[in-house]
């Protein structure tokens, strides 16, 4: 009995790579649908990236927008989701804190892409994501949301691919009835590591 209570846990453990990697290897023969194929796009963007930040129309009482927007996206869970993290570089004012960055994880959910924007109002809205027809922009629409203040939250996200080294981020707040957009033009910060891939 003591020799089955160990050996289950071995054999299961053992079982786990195997079939992994054949799962692995069935997604590689079949063909990549439009979610699949947005999300390998997306995960290109791995790395470091600094752009300036435009927000139309101004927001009153905010006048602290910082020069330069850092975001950095990493592939992270086995390459089944990417982590998005924006930051402000020199903001003016009292220092930038990292407990206001917000998050966005992107993953596969079945056949649909998925973004969880974990916003720093406090909730976490819900987007479908959708390939161009040229392969290039993956444009996030809202789904749902839960948390606080939902009246305000993020409602929609548009990432457009230029090169290995350039990509732009378009986000929409949903502010009431007021929508605020926010562009931003991206330059990768180590551009060395980027063509090499």
């Amino acid at each position: 009995m003591k020799f089955l209570r160990f050996m289950l846990p071995v054999v299961l453990l053992s079982l786990s790579p195997m079939a992994f990697a054949q799962t692995q290897s069935q997604n590689q023969t079949q063909p990549q649908s439009d979610a699949q194929k947005a999300f390998a796009l997306l995960k290109t963007l791995a790395g470091s990236w600094e752009g300036r930040p435009t927000v139309e129309p101004p927001l009153p009482g905010h006048s602290d927008l910082p020069e330069l927007m850092q975001v950095s996206l990493r592939v992270t869970s086995r390459g089944n989701t990417l982590m998005h993290e924006m930051t402000g570089k020199d903001k003016p004012g009292p220092a930038n804190t990292a407990t206001d960055d917000p998050i966005t994880m992107l993953y596969l959910d079945g056949d649909r892409l998925l973004l969880t924007h974990f916003c720093d109002a406090g909730n976490r809205p819900r987007m479908v994501g959708k390939l161009s027809p040229d392969g290039k922009t993956v444009e996030f629409d809202f789904l749902d949301i839960s948390g606080k203040m939902l009246s305000h939250h993020m409602q929609r996200a548009v990432f457009t691919v230029i090169d290995a080294n350039h990509h732009t981020e378009d986000w929409t707040f949903q502010m009431g009835d007021k929508p605020v957009q926010a562009h931003v033009d991206l330059q990768r910060v180590n551009q060395q590591n980027a063509s090499a891939r």
